[in-house]
């Protein structure tokens, strides 16, 4: 455990950095889970993660020592439940906004939980809420970075991609993983603030296929469609031949285009 010297007030200012863990997100439900209390803004990081998890428990594949494999730590106890979906909202423009830094163009937002380079995934993100009643108490977010790997298994190779692969040179963690604190806690602040207009309208000009027709699987059957809005749960609002609908996570699923 180490204090840092990110130019933040609290997100990574404790920082847990780790040789090897199944899963950051894991790791830090069981500090959550200890009588010992733990700062807002704690952030897990480790060099490999060997059962990292994507969202609906998905497995997010990671090379050792190559990419951000981290988890955060923050008590959003101000967020009524009913727009729970805005926390997801700040991380990923945080995460965004972070990868803008390095990249001029093409970072976008896939629903409900990817960051995509154009066409293909550059990252992920998992929210895990604990709720006390009808409160959030706490909120785990890990967040994975193809950063510094080169290579990709054959069954994704044609949907993945990483900061090397794009800019052809590889890009210090550490300064990563500052950008992604401060990002955060940029946006954490703006949805504590109540700022849910500003998230909204950044959000939907990140997404991925908005406003654009396109094809989505439905129980097998291939569907056209076009993304329109998200609601303040987390649901897809798409305009279809059948009218408006909207869809929960997993009920709906991108056609990948190459």
């Amino acid at each position: 455990m180490q204090n840092n010297t990110f130019s933040t007030l609290f997100v990574g200012q404790n920082l847990i950095k780790l040789k090897e863990v199944d899963s950051t997100n894991n790791f830090l439900k069981d500090l959550l889970s200890k009588s010992e209390p733990l700062a807002e803004g704690t952030v897990i990081m480790a060099d490999n993660q060997f059962s990292g998890r994507g969202q609906q428990q998905s497995v997010w594949q990671t090379e050792a020592g190559k990419n951000i494999s981290m988890s955060i730590y923050l008590k959003p106890s101000f967020l009524p439940l009913q727009k729970q979906f805005y926390l997801n909202m700040a991380v990923s423009l945080a995460v965004s906004d972070a990868l803008d830094t390095y990249i001029t163009e093409g970072i976008k937002i896939k629903w409900p939980n990817d960051i995509y380079y154009f066409n293909r995934k550059i990252g992920g993100i998992l929210i895990e809420n604990t709720l006390t009643g009808i409160a959030f108490k706490s909120s785990v977010i890990g967040i994975g970075l193809n950063i510094n790997q080169l290579n990709f298994p054959d069954h994704i190779s044609n949907k993945a991609t990483s900061l090397v692969q794009i800019l052809q040179k590889e890009t210090d963690l550490m300064g990563i993983l500052e950008k992604i604190s401060i990002f955060i806690e940029k946006y954490y602040l703006i949805l504590k603030s109540g700022g849910y207009d500003i998230l909204q309208k950044n959000y939907l000009k990140r997404l991925y296929n908005f406003n654009v027709k396109a094809s989505y699987l439905d129980h097998g059957k291939v569907f056209e469609g076009i993304i329109t809005g998200v609601e303040d749960g987390g649901r897809l609002v798409m305009h279809t031949e059948q009218g408006p609908q909207a869809f929960n996570f997993k009920e709906i699923e991108f056609i990948h285009t190459k």
